[in-house]
């Protein structure tokens, strides 16, 4: 949120003219200050449902503590729901009909799992272009995660993901690329984020399709970008949402098929993810369970709480850094009325010039 320049300090417009916000006293005096609402369009999967939804709303709830913000969870059709989870989404999901008529200032959308090669032919791919198509006219700024991110920019784009031979799984070092913007402000300019998938945009392409790129790790891969106005879709392909234990909960379950004969081989470990003592641990749990299986022996436990104790969390931060900036531009471009996307004054196509 702006510091309030209540006196001829030079440190406000010295701060000012670095990209800090700082609002004028007579500005102050008229802002008139309202809650957020906030849309989480989840599309993840039954296992993951809840903890998808904790962990984004935790981060945006982490982020700022000054302004109310109200997050209204909704999902779209073509999505395969148990009993339990479509009882869970019925009972504290919002129609997105609902939501469209109420409004929202910001929106975030999560991944989804696909049985696809090509996006386009998942059972989402139109529902989660109606939500976008409205939400570019009608929301400040849409926040896209990992395949959304591979979604929209193929919608919009025609950039397709790519296969990759390897997972990209585990925790990589990143560098900040446009220390300019607004968004990265106050951040460190290098810092971790956790990855997990199997398929990705280069940096390159989405730069030639007109995505200003803000974050990549240090061999190059694309982790967060804009959309040329620089605001109105943040593109993210890592999880900075992630908990410490969330890797290592993905590890059990590629584990617990490898044990099951459900894949063939070992599941590499998360790269940069634990210590060299915890990894060897890992991997002698991993030797001792399938000698086991081959025995017809028990397996023995997965060593969770052991292995959770060697866990450092190096991305969570800088994460909670940038959903503060997001959420305060929101904040600073959104109008009073609750589902009008921009104040008076504000060009829609160039959001960031009015700051």
């Amino acid at each position: 949120m702006p510091i309030v320049a209540h006196s001829g300090l030079p440190t406000f417009r010295t701060l000012a003219e670095a990209g800090q916000p700082v609002l004028s006293a007579k500005d102050a005096l008229t802002q008139d200050i309202r809650e957020l609402h906030i849309g989480l369009l989840n599309m993840m999967p039954d296992a993951a449902l809840k903890v998808t939804e904790q962990q984004f709303i935790r981060l945006v709830g982490g982020s700022n503590a000054i302004v109310q913000l109200y997050v209204h969870p909704f999902t779209v059709p073509g999505l395969d729901r148990s009993a339990e989870a479509q009882a869970w989404i019925d009972e504290y999901y919002e129609p997105f009909d609902k939501l469209r008529e109420e409004g929202l200032d910001a929106l975030i959308v999560t991944g989804a799992n696909v049985s696809n090669p090509d996006l386009a032919d998942e059972p989402f791919w139109e529902p989660l272009g109606e939500v976008m198509a409205w939400a570019d006219e009608h929301v400040t700024s849409t926040l896209c995660s990992c395949l959304a991110t591979h979604a929209m920019v193929q919608q919009r784009y025609g950039v397709r993901r790519r296969r990759l031979l390897n997972k990209r799984w585990g925790v990589f070092p990143h560098r900040v690329v446009d220390d300019g913007h607004p968004l990265l402000l106050d951040t460190n300019s290098r810092f971790d984020v956790p990855h997990s998938r199997w398929n990705a945009v280069s940096s390159r392409e989405l730069r030639e399709a007109g995505v200003r790129i803000l974050i990549e790790s240090l061999d190059g891969d694309f982790h967060m970008g804009t959309s040329a106005d620089g605001i109105r879709t943040v593109y993210l392909q890592g999880h900075p949402e992630y908990d410490r234990v969330s890797l290592l909960k993905e590890f059990k379950r590629e584990v617990d098929l490898y044990l099951a004969g459900e894949i063939v081989g070992a599941p590499p470990l998360p790269d940069h993810y634990l210590t060299p003592a915890a990894a060897r641990f890992a991997w002698d749990h991993v030797d001792r369970a399938g000698r086991a299986v081959e025995a017809g022996h028990p397996v023995p436990p997965f060593p969770e709480a052991a292995l959770s104790g060697e866990l450092d969390n190096t991305w969570t931060d800088t994460g909670k850094a940038i959903f503060n900036n997001w959420l305060g531009l929101v904040y600073r471009l959104t109008d009073h009325e609750r589902g009008v996307p921009f104040m008076s004054g504000v060009d829609p196509d160039n959001p960031l010039a009015s700051l």
